[in-house]
C-alpha cells in the first residue's frame, strides 16, 4: 500500500525557531532531494493491481481510491481501471474507469458508474463529480432515493424508494438534484403502473419535488398534463401550490369539477382555498385555515358555501380555538353558523351531517384556583324545526359570568362541606311564538351545604341542602290550553330550596376463579336510592324557557335502582368491566309538580331529564319509565349495548335502542344500530330506523377492501342512505370506486358516483376523498 500524507513540503521546510538550529543544514537538503526523486520515479511508474491510494482532498480529508486493475499517476491526476472505488466522507463512487484530481477533487468516471450516499443511489454511464463539494453531473442515469414516510391514515404509504430515469442529472450538494428528461415513479421500475414524465425536475431531499411541464402516465399512456406539479420528498412535508383537481358526477349537482390551492407559509400555519363548478346548480366555495402559533394554542376555521340557481344555496362556517394561558387560565371557542337547514340538507357531503338540525356555539374563558372556578361565557343554540317555511328556535346566553366552588370543609374536625354557584348574564329567545328583547337580565346565587355520614361498611348517607335565589328581567303571562303565552317586561324572582339524601347501600360481590388460572372474575350488585325534594317554585309557567334552569319545578321524588357488573382481572393487569346492567326508575309523590304540568302537552322538566333523555310526560305522573341499560364490553372483537324504556303508564316499551359492534377477524368489521321511538306522537314523532355498516380492510390497506352501509327508515319504508365503496391498493398505487345515495324527502335525492386513483406517498386523482366520513 502506498500513501501520500496530507501535509506539504513546506512543512519539511518550515523554520525551526530553536536558537541552535536557525540555519538550513546540508543533511536536510540532501534528504529533501532524495524524497523528491523517489516521488517522481514512483509517480511515473504504474501501480500494481489491487493496490489502494489515499490522495488528499482540497479540504484536507482523505479520499480512498482502490481498483482491481492498473493505477497510475500523472501530475495531480490519479488514473485507475477495473472496478475502481473512491470513498470520501460517506460517499462512494464506483466505475470501470476513474480519473481523480487530488488538487481539485474532481473525478471523471466512465462505464457502470455507481454513486451512493446515505439514502441516495445513482447508476450512470458517465459522471463528472467533485467529491469535495458534492457537485457533479451524471449521464444516462437510473437512480433511487429512499424516503422515510410516517404512517398516515388518509394516504397510501409505501416503503418503495423514489425511482427515476433521466438523460442527465445534476447534483448540487447533498440534498438537491436537477433532473433532465426524467421518468419518476415509486412502482417496480421493471413494470411501472404509473409514471411522471418531466423535461425538467427539481428534487430537494427531505422537502419536496417539483416537476415542470409534466404529464402523468398510466401504463405508459399519457392521461393528465400539468405545467407545474410538486410532491413531498420527506417524512412530513407541506408544500404550497395547487392540489390535484377534483372531477365527478352527481344526479343533483351534475358534472362537478374543482380545484384547491394550498398555502403553507410556515410550519405552524396553512390555508386551503377551493372552488367547484356544479353544472346543474352553480358553484361551491370551500376554505380552511389552521394555525398553531405556539404550544397549547390552536385555531381552525372552515367555510363551505354554494351559489345555487335553484335557490337552495347558502353557507356554513365554523371557528374553533383553544389556548392554555398563563396562571391556569384557559380559553375555548367553538362557533358555528348555518344559513339555513335547506342548504345543509341539499349540499351536505354525508347523511349524518345532512340530518343534523342543530347549530351550537360556545365560547368561554375559565380560571380554576384553590377549589374555585371563574368563567366568562357566550352560548348560542339554534334548532331548526321546519324547512318550508323555515322555522327555528334560537337561544342565546351571552354575555355570562359564573363563579363557584367545589365542596370545601371550613372545619377541621366536622364533616360539613360548603360550596356555592353564582351567575349573571343576558338571555335571548326567538321562535315562532315569542321574540324576547335582545338582552334579558338573569342572575342566580345558590349556596349549598353537604354532610356525609358513614354508618360503617354497610351504609353511607350524603345529605345536601341548596338554597337558590333567581331573578329574570322579563317574564311570560301564562295562556290557556287554547292560547299561547304572552311576553311581558315585568321582572320575576324565584326563591327555592332543595334537599337531597343519597343512600349508598352496601355492594354485594362475589369472586370466581379457576385453579391455576391467572384470570379472576368478580360479580357486583350495587343498589342506590336518592331522595330529592324541591319546593318554592310556584310561578313556573311565568319563566321564559331559556335553558334547563328555567325548567326547574317543585318535586318530591325518590330514585331507586340497581347496577350489576361483571369484572375480569388477568394477572397484574387492571380490572376490565365485561358486563354491566343498570335498572333505574323514579317515583313522584307530587304528580303535578307543584301545578307545573299541563295535560295533553309535551312537558319537559329538569327532573325528567335526569332519568331519560326522551320526553314522556303528557300529564300528571306518579312514576317515570323503567330504564334498562345493558352493556357487554369485553373489547376487541365484540361490543354491544341495549337500551330499553318501559312506561308503566302506557304499559308498553317506548324506547328501543340497540348497538352491536363486531370484529371477528383482524380486517373485518361490522356495526349495526337500531333505534325505535313508539310513545305518543305528541311527545316526539314515531321513529323506527336501522343502520348497518360493514366492511373488510381500510382505505389505505394493501389488497382488496370493501365497505358498505345503509340507513333505512322502517316507519316510512324509505332507504335514506346507501353506500358501497370498493378499492384495491397495490404497493405503489390503488383504485377506489364508490356509489352513494342520499334521499331526504323532497329536498334532495342524490346519486353520487365517485372514483379515485391513489398514488402512494402523494395523494389521489379523483373526487373520492379519503378523509370523508361514511355517515
Amino acid at each position: 500500500m502506498l500513501g501520500y500524507p496530507t501535509y506539504s513540503t513546506g512543512r519539511v521546510l518550515s523554520v525551526n525557531r530553536h536558537s541552535n538550529a536557525r540555519k538550513f543544514s546540508a543533511l536536510q537538503l540532501f534528504l529533501l532531494i532524495v524524497a523528491l526523486s523517489f516521488a517522481l520515479i514512483f509517480s511515473c511508474a504504474p501501480f500494481a493491481a489491487g493496490q489502494q491510494i489515499r490522495p488528499p482532498t482540497a479540504k484536507g480529508g482523505i479520499a480512498e481510491l482502490s481498483a482491481k486493475g492498473p493505477q497510475r499517476r500523472q501530475g495531480n491526476l490519479f488514473i485507475a481501471d477495473d472496478d475502481v472505488d473512491i470513498r470520501y466522507a460517506g460517499q462512494r463512487l464506483r466505475a470501470d474507469h476513474i480519473e481523480y484530481n487530488d488538487e481539485t477533487t474532481e473525478a471523471f468516471a466512465r462505464g457502470h458508474v455507481r454513486y451512493d450516499y446515505e439514502n441516495q443511489h445513482l447508476e450512470a454511464d458517465e459522471a463528472h463529480y467533485n467529491v469535495g463539494t458534492g457537485r457533479g453531473t451524471f449521464l444516462n442515469v437510473r437512480g433511487t432515493v429512499k424516503i422515510e414516510r410516517r404512517p398516515n391514515p388518509t394516504i397510501l404509504v409505501t416503503d418503495n424508494p423514489l425511482y427515476f430515469e433521466a438523460r442527465q442529472v445534476e447534483r448540487f450538494g447533498n440534498d438537491f438534484y436537477i433532473i433532465h428528461q426524467a421518468w419518476i415513479t415509486v412502482c417496480d421500475p421493471r413494470q411501472p403502473t404509473w409514471q411522471f414524465y418531466a423535461p425538467r425536475a427539481r428534487v430537494r431531499l427531505g422537502k419536496s419535488m417539483a416537476l415542470i411541464n409534466t404529464n402523468f402516465r398510466l401504463f405508459r399512456v399519457p392521461l393528465i398534463w400539468m405545467p407545474y406539479a410538486t410532491a413531498p420528498a420527506g417524512s412530513k412535508i407541506r408544500q404550497s401550490g395547487l392540489l390535484v383537481p377534483v372531477a365527478g358526477n352527481s344526479s343533483s349537482k351534475g358534472f362537478v369539477f374543482g380545484d384547491e390551492f394550498y398555502w403553507a407559509p410556515a410550519d405552524w400555519m396553512d390555508t386551503t382555498l377551493g372552488v367547484e363548478l356544479l353544472s346543474r346548480r352553480g358553484s361551491a366555495e370551500r376554505a380552511q385555515f389552521r394555525l398553531t402559533p405556539w404550544e397549547g394554542t390552536s385555531l381552525r376555521y372552515n367555510y363551505f358555501g354554494v351559489i345555487d340557481r335553484e335557490h337552495q344555496g347558502g353557507h356554513e362556517q365554523r371557528f374553533a380555538m383553544q389556548s392554555l394561558l398563563p396562571h391556569n387560565w384557559r380559553f375555548v371557542a367553538d362557533v358555528n353558523e348555518l344559513s339555513s337547514l335547506t342548504f345543509r340538507l341539499a349540499f351536505a357531503d354525508t347523511f349524518g351531517d345532512a340530518i343534523n338540525s342543530e347549530v351550537r356555539s360556545s365560547t368561554f374563558l375559565t380560571h380554576n384556583f384553590r377549589g374555585f372556578s371563574f368563567n366568562l361565557a357566550s352560548l348560542n343554540d339554534r334548532s331548526f324545526i321546519t324547512t318550508n317555511p323555515q322555522t327555528s328556535i334560537a337561544l342565546r346566553n351571552a354575555p355570562q359570568a359564573r363563579f363557584g366552588s367545589i365542596e370545601q370543609s371550613p372545619f377541621a374536625r366536622l364533616p360539613v362541606y360548603l360550596g356555592f354557584d353564582a351567575f349573571a348574564g343576558a338571555m335571548h329567545r326567538d321562535d315562532v311564538l315569542i321574540d324576547t328583547p335582545t338582552f334579558v337580565a338573569r342572575t342566580e346565587f345558590a349556596p349549598r351545604v353537604t354532610l356525609p355520614i358513614n354508618f360503617g361498611p354497610w351504609l353511607n348517607v350524603t345529605t345536601t341542602a341548596v338554597f337558590r335565589t333567581t331573578y329574570y328581567g322579563d317574564s311570560l303571562v301564562p295562556g290557556s290550553e287554547a292560547t299561547t303565552p304572552v311576553l311581558s317586561n315585568r321582572s320575576i324572582s324565584r326563591n327555592d330550596g332543595e334537599f337531597t339524601v343519597d343512600l349508598r347501600l352496601p355492594t354485594f360481590q362475589r369472586y370466581f376463579a379457576r385453579p391455576k388460572s391467572p384470570r379472576r372474575y368478580k360479580h357486583t350488585i350495587e343498589p342506590h336510592i336518592t331522595y330529592r325534594d324541591v319546593t318554592g317554585i310556584n310561578n313556573f309557567l311565568q319563566f321564559i324557557r331559556f335553558d334547563s334552569d328555567a325548567t326547574r319545578t317543585n318535586t318530591n321524588e325518590v330514585e331507586y335502582g340497581v347496577t350489576q357488573r361483571f369484572w375480569m382481572k388477568s394477572g397484574e393487569d387492571q380490572p376490565q368491566e365485561l358486563v354491566s346492567w343498570r335498572l333505574a326508575q323514579k317515583h313522584y309523590f307530587d304528580p303535578t309538580f307543584g301545578g307545573a304540568i299541563l295535560n295533553n302537552q309535551r312537558n319537559v322538566f329538569e327532573t325528567f331529564e335526569s332519568v331519560s333523555p326522551f320526553a314522556f310526560a303528557l300529564g300528571p305522573r306518579n312514576s317515570s319509565p323503567i330504564v334498562s341499560d345493558f352493556k357487554i364490553t369485553p373489547g376487541g372483537r365484540f361490543d354491544t349495548e341495549q337500551l330499553l324504556e318501559y312506561d308503566p303508564q302506557l304499559r308498553k316499551i317506548t324506547v328501543i335502542g340497540t348497538l352491536v359492534k363486531v370484529k371477528p377477524y383482524r380486517e373485518f368489521f361490522a356495526t349495526i344500530a337500531h333505534f325505535r321511538l313508539q310513545a305518543d306522537p305528541i311527545l316526539q314523532p314515531l321513529s323506527n330506523q336501522v343502520r348497518l355498516l360493514a366492511g373488510y380492510g381500510s382505505e389505505t390497506r394493501r389488497g382488496f377492501n370493501v365497505t358498505t352501509g345503509i340507513s333505512y327508515d322502517i316507519t316510512n319504508s324509505a332507504l335514506q342512505n346507501q353506500l358501497v365503496q370498493v378499492s384495491y391498493n397495490g404497493k405503489c398505487c390503488g383504485l377506489a370506486l364508490e356509489y352513494r345515495r342520499i334521499q331526504l324527502g323532497q329536498v334532495r335525492t342524490d346519486n353520487q358516483f365517485r372514483v379515485a386513483f391513489i398514488i402512494a406517498n402523494i395523494g389521489t386523482f379523483g373526487n373520492l376523498r379519503h378523509q370523508e366520513k361514511i355517515f
